[in-house]
């Protein structure tokens, strides 16, 4: 079947008509897209974060300085008697001891005997001084009858003197075994501490041997080595906190060293510590601060404060919730405060918590940190 030929001309403008038509709808569709962008486009934030403002307060300054916990004095208590064996030993390291206690006991038995045979010497040689007294007194009264001759009253004579220098020599040998004796028993020079044994049960030691150490009065102090440069900020009867065990002290400066060690440039300042019921020990470790005054500084919590390549840095907060990181300098830190010394103004919002899984040009939601109190103890 053969159908009639349509005119071209008809479909070629209908062709044209439905290519307008979807070049319309494209149009559309793209200009409501561009109109949507901006909203897509807004930025989220990317943590929630708290912030304060720079805090400038007058806060305490101090020196700070570490050293060691040393006895105020130790004294060593050792055997005076020679050749003695130690039959009891009575204290031990650690012991609280009075002045004049008993810590040791020698052996006396060989004492005893000796001092005995010491008085018998003793009586001996007083019988032979009353002898010889006796015979020197009938020569000076026989001289003058000349019944005795001038040699024999002069024998006499030093008969008597002769006995009189023996008493005299039998009692000082007495008095070395009666001091023989009560050195048998190894008295507390002071009252104190033990702080170290030597003593061995059954020894033999000589006259002079170290048996104990004592801490006088059981007393400590806190060496501080000083730098020379902060020496004059140092002075007798200031207070310094001492820390050793995480539970700071109060001691008081006794003495600074007369000199500077020439290695460390340090000199020694030697403070008092008070009683702590034996918290702390001869021999620690600690860190002091002595208390110089005071100083006004700008200070920020320390979590705000991030160190990154060996630097510390702050993050600020614009007025559009984005944060920008600056590079700080800071200063002295105690709790949980740190003084900021350049890189800050006084009136910007610094991040306080949560900078640190921040980058520059984040945008964050705030929470204000809560008010500190005004006032530091920085060092």
């Amino acid at each position: 079947m053969n159908f009639p030929s349509l005119p071209k001309k008809p479909l070629v403008l209908a062709a044209a008509a439905l290519l307008l038509a979807a070049g319309g709808a494209t149009a559309l569709l793209v200009h409501a897209q561009d109109r949507k962008a901006p909203a897509a486009a807004a930025p989220r934030p990317a943590l929630t974060v708290t912030a304060a403002t720079p805090l400038r307060a007058t806060v305490a300054t101090a020196v700070a300085a570490n050293g060691n916990i040393a006895a105020w004095q130790e004294a060593i208590v050792g055997a005076e008697a020679n050749g003695m064996r130690l039959a009891d030993v009575l204290v031990n390291v650690g012991d609280v001891v009075r002045k004049g206690q008993v810590l040791a006991r020698f052996d006396s038995a060989m004492t005893q005997a000796d001092l005995a045979q010491s008085r018998a010497t003793v009586a001996e040689a007083e019988a032979h001084l009353a002898e010889a007294a006796a015979n020197a007194q009938r020569a000076r009264d026989l001289q003058p009858s000349g019944a005795l001759s001038a040699q024999q009253v002069a024998q006499l004579l030093t008969a008597e003197r002769t006995a009189q220098a023996r008493l005299e020599a039998v009692k000082a040998a007495q008095q070395v075994q009666q001091l023989r004796l009560l050195h048998a028993e190894v008295l507390a020079p002071d009252s104190g501490v033990i702080s170290a044994r030597s003593a061995t049960l059954g020894a033999v030691v000589p006259a002079g041997s170290e048996l104990f150490r004592l801490i006088r009065q059981g007393r400590l102090e806190w060496r501080g080595e000083v730098a020379a440069a902060e020496l004059t900020q140092i002075r007798r009867g200031q207070k310094v906190k001492v820390d050793a065990s995480g539970a700071p002290v109060t001691g008081t400066v006794r003495q600074v060293a007369p000199t500077v060690d020439a290695a460390t440039r340090n000199a020694l300042v030697y403070v008092d510590l008070p009683d702590t019921g034996g918290r702390l020990k001869a021999g620690m470790f600690a860190r002091g601060e002595f208390a110089t005054g005071s100083s006004t500084a700008l200070t920020l919590p320390q979590s705000a404060v991030l160190l990154r390549d060996g630097f510390s840095y702050v993050f600020t907060v614009g007025a559009d919730g984005r944060v920008a990181q600056g590079k700080v300098a800071t200063g002295r830190r105690s709790g949980d405060r740190v003084e900021i010394l350049q890189g800050l103004d006084e009136k910007a919002r610094v991040v306080a918590s949560g900078g640190g899984l921040l980058a520059d040009g984040d945008t964050v939601r705030v929470v204000e940190a809560a008010p500190v109190v005004k006032s530091a103890a920085l060092k």
